[in-house]
């Protein structure tokens, strides 16, 4: 996937029917959706989030737990940017399909453990097949993990109103402040840009890296603004993202990008 395209290969063709008015909505998971919204289009609601974090799937054994050199099957660099720089001894290859076809490819193709987003194991009623919810120190989420985003026409206030009954407010300036940083670096499928926000009593917390595809290096930075409101969460992705920069993440960013 990151040699092919962005993140817009996931929601080209619906985007497409929306702006035709063939469609009045289309629901997307949010880690699939570019930072910016096409002419004319705009995200009317992010529902409630689901578990964010990625999980180890494997036979009972825990990340630092797998044997020396262990065999992990993932589809994000991401993932694997931010695996081996915690262990870099792990021999990480693509993992590709649908959930369950992942879970059996742990089986017939040798992996010791693969990596998935819990959001979608839970979704569809695996739980059991969890060995371990990876924490963020060891792999921080892609930006809008577990949320699910419904996209619509900006000036059909029809749909806009009806949209209103399943919009999270908390998940929605949680996955604004990621998705703001997110385009302020310029990330994509192809860069291993992570960030994770929350509210947190009356603020907005949120922790983010850029990490070397070889897992060599990973800038990670944590921040929090006063306020819960749009404003306050695009002013939290804006200076993260300065923050990152400023600490090296722009050179490690061309460099993914070739």
């Amino acid at each position: 996937m990151s040699k092919i395209g962005d993140k817009g290969l996931f929601t080209r063709e619906l985007e497409q029917a929306l702006s035709a008015g063939e469609i009045d909505f289309a629901v997307h998971s949010l880690k699939d959706m570019p930072g910016d919204m096409p002419e004319g289009l705009c995200i009317g609601a992010v529902c409630r989030r689901e578990e964010p974090r990625d999980v180890l799937v494997s036979r009972g054994i825990s990340f630092w737990d797998l044997p020396q050199g262990a065999f992990l099957g993932t589809s994000s660099l991401r993932r694997s940017a931010q695996l081996l720089f915690a262990r870099p001894d792990l021999r990480i290859a693509p993992l590709r399909g649908n959930i369950e076809t992942r879970l059996r490819k742990l089986e017939r193709e040798g992996f010791d453990a693969i990596v998935l987003a819990a959001a979608g194991v839970i979704r569809l009623g695996l739980q059991s097949a969890i060995t371990e919810f990876l924490s963020g120190d060891i792999c921080l989420s892609a930006v809008g993990q577990g949320a699910v985003a419904v996209e619509c026409r900006t000036k059909d206030e029809r749909v806009l109103k009806v949209l209103e009954a399943v919009d999270d407010s908390p998940t929605r300036l949680a996955t604004t402040a990621e998705r703001v940083l997110m385009r302020e670096l310029g990330g994509g499928c192809q860069v291993p840009v992570a960030a994770l926000a929350r509210l947190e009593e009356n603020s907005l917390v949120m922790d983010a890296l850029v990490a070397r595809l070889d897992g060599s290096e990973v800038i990670r930075v944590k921040g929090d603004v006063k306020g819960t409101d749009e404003h306050h969460a695009r002013e939290l992705g804006v200076r993260m993202a300065l923050d990152l920069k400023e600490r090296g993440a722009e050179e490690i960013l061309g460099l993914c990008r070739g």
